[in-house]
């Protein structure tokens, strides 16, 4: 992860889960065993990342949904 101070720390853990969760699904959990996520090409590693996005963002539209649309 980077070097920058997190907002919240403890969500790290959660965005590591996810992270495996997605390249799982993607079938790159393989490669990054054998290979680690430091030798993953630039396309592995964005794939990965533009899923988990697209994972955080329908569950924010979800709990948006549920609480009538307002963010707390």
């Amino acid at each position: 992860m980077s070097k920058r101070r997190k907002l919240y720390p403890k969500a790290e853990d959660e965005l590591d889960s996810l992270k495996e969760e997605v390249a799982e699904e993607l079938q790159l959990d393989d490669d990054i065993k054998e290979r680690g996520f430091e030798n993953m090409t630039t396309r592995e590693v964005g794939k990965i990342g533009g899923n988990m996005v697209k994972k955080m963002i329908k569950y924010a539209e979800k709990q948006m949904d549920e609480k009538g649309g307002k963010i707390d």
